[in-house]
This record gives structure tokens, sequence and C-alpha cells, in this order.
């Protein structure tokens, strides 16, 4: 259902997004923190190389849009339901008990901010906006799993429609560095 952008502006990404996603405003933001960390060519990952050193790129956008998911009722709420499921392994001591409680909740709060940039990756890979494979152990790979991680790459058409500039692509007979025995 990939679509192609009608005109060269924001518009047309927010009408592709629309018309494919149930929630394309963030769909939307996803595509412009992976287009702010992403290469003139839009690619973006496997890791990103912010603040605390290289972090995969998926949880640095969950890390980027933690505070959208930061309301205090629904936090609370969370919170309460971690301590339930906790509770046989709480000893009593506030400190103690505290640290766990709080791991117990990132960890939660990270797998659900996992999957809602997930569920917007596949939003804007359905839109034709984005594509993603995975980088491997040892080689590239279209699968995830075994120790891969994922790479996100924009579409020219999206890249120069978000305003940041494309890479001129390379002709086919001009060498490149990198090629042996280049004519």
């Amino acid at each position: 259902m990939a679509q192609k952008l009608t005109s060269p502006g924001i518009g047309s990404i927010f009408s592709a997004l629309a018309a494919a996603s149930a929630r394309p405003r963030y769909a939307f933001l996803v595509l412009q923190l992976v287009a702010e960390v992403s290469d003139a060519n839009g690619k973006a990952g496997p890791f990103v190389n912010r603040g605390n050193g290289p972090m995969g790129l998926r949880d640095w956008l969950c890390t980027q849009l933690l505070p959208m998911s930061e309301r205090h009722t629904r936090r609370a709420a969370l919170r309460a339901r971690v301590i339930a499921n906790l509770s046989n392994r709480l000893s009593g001591d506030v400190s103690r008990d505290g640290m766990i409680i709080a791991g117990a909740v990132d960890e939660q709060v990270l797998a659900v901010g996992r999957a809602n940039v997930s569920r917007a990756i596949s939003d804007l890979v359905k839109t034709g906006l984005l594509r993603r494979h995975y980088a491997g152990y040892a080689t590239n790979h279209v699968n995830r799993g075994g120790g891969r991680h994922a790479v996100y790459v924009i579409e020219p058409a999206a890249l120069s429609a978000l305003g940041k500039p494309v890479a001129r692509p390379t002709a086919k007979g001009e060498p490149r560095q990198g090629q042996l025995f280049a004519a």
C-alpha cells in the first residue's frame, strides 16, 4: 500500500500517514526523530551516538518519546500493577523495594514504548516513507532476531519533504571509493 508523495511537503506526508495509520501524528513524530539522526542518504542506525554513548536506534527513539507517556494517572496505575505483581519479592525495606519497583516500572514503560515505536515504524513502511532492515552480528539481514539491530532508511522524497538535504546519488559509471578495479 505504499503511496507516492503527491507533492513535496509535509502535507503530503501527513496525508499518506492519515490514510494508513491509526496514530498519524505519533508516526510523523517518529519519522522526524529518525530524520534527525539519519545521514544524508536517510539511513539511521543501528546505533545512535547521543549523550551517554551508543544506544540502539529503537531504544533511543523510545527514550526520546518517553515524556509523551508520563501522565501521572497512567504511571500511578502501572506502578500499582507492578507492586501487585511483585508483592512476593518485596521485603518491606522501603529503599530496597523502591529500587525494585522503579526498575520494574521502567522496564514495563520501555517495553510498551518499543512496541509503540515498532507499530509506528510499520505504518511508515506501509506508506512507503521508510524502509527497514536489520544489521547483524556478522552481516546485514532482512529478518530480525539473533543479535540484529534495526536500521531505518527514509525515502529520498520524504527526506526532502522534511527539509533535510538529500545526498546526490552516485552515477552508475562513476567509480566510488571502495570499488576495486574501477575503470
